[in-house]
């Protein structure tokens, strides 16, 4: 059986999560493919997913890849159109439906960022308001503001666009991986933009480590700009993160992991066009 919309979903050791989110996105009228990976987990999630959801596609890593999971799963896709989900989100009913549409309508179309909203109040993240307000050129060919990143737990993508680009890099594991994957879509010329009539929802798994997420946000950011950032802004921001790192032990693992991956990051060095770089100017311009 065809599917014209996939859901790809990267998980490890959240089963219970994992369970709801599956058992949300089953009934949809949208009737997504449904595939899943396990990102070696030890927690019984691939005996839950063959029992509970046997249609859903499982794929079982022998080791935690990260975000790269997703990779693997957009590779075994049925569909054109792949939205992710985190093993804590999921997307409202019509919403797979409308971002296909809009992939058959906007051929430059790369990826759509959806409006998430959060929590048991569905509060809107700020995340969507932010990408709502982009400062970017509002393109005729495309449905929404253009932007450079998003979350991966609310958007979707062209799959030949994606896999394109690449896909999310291993070297940056989790937290903060998107950015790269918009500055390379938005290089290679297809368009990444907001959709506030698409949605999803998220509810933020509370098995998280704040610190030890913050610390790996601040080394992405950092690995990112070593790998298409001009010289100058990389050298910059390893010093902002040197000095920051004197008092802070956050910064400390930060900066020491980004001693560890610089030596793959330069390797996967390739500068981004001028244009997209005055697109990240402005963006932090705004944000300044």
């Amino acid at each position: 059986m065809s599917h014209r919309v996939s859901v790809v979903i990267a998980t490890r050791n959240r089963v219970r999560e994992l369970r709801r989110t599956l058992s949300e996105l089953a009934v949809l009228p949208d009737r997504p493919e449904l595939v899943v990976v396990d990102n070696a987990s030890t927690d019984g999630t691939a005996a839950m997913v063959r029992q509970d959801f046997p249609t859903a596609r499982l794929v079982r890593l022998r080791r935690n890849i990260g975000a790269a999971g997703r990779n693997v799963g957009v590779r075994l896709a049925d569909g054109e159109c792949v939205a992710f989900s985190d093993d804590d989100s999921w997307w409202l009913p019509g919403a797979l439906d409308r971002v296909a549409d809009l992939f058959d309508q906007h051929q430059r179309l790369g990826a759509v960022a959806a409006r998430t909203l959060v929590g048991p109040d569905s509060v809107e993240d700020p995340l969507s308001r932010e990408l709502a307000a982009s400062p970017l050129p509002r393109l005729p060919d495309l449905p929404g503001p253009s932007v450079l990143g998003f979350m991966a737990c609310s958007t979707a993508v062209r799959r030949t666009a994606f896999l394109d680009a690449g896909g999310f890099d291993p070297l940056l594991f989790i937290m903060g991986e998107e950015s790269l994957l918009a500055y390379d879509l938005t290089a290679a010329g297809w368009g990444v933009c907001y959709v506030d009539e698409v949605v999803a929802r998220h509810f933020p798994s509370r098995s998280r480590d704040p610190q030890a997420r913050e610390s790996l946000r601040r080394s992405n950011d950092l690995l990112t700009c070593w790998m298409r950032r001009p010289w100058s802004t990389a050298l910059h921001r390893t010093w902002s993160l040197a000095r920051s790192a004197r008092g802070d032990r956050t910064s400390r693992r930060a900066l020491a992991r980004v001693a560890r991956a610089l030596p793959r990051a330069l390797v996967r060095r390739r500068a981004l066009p001028t244009e997209v770089e005055a697109q990240i100017r402005l963006l932090e311009n705004q944000g300044s």
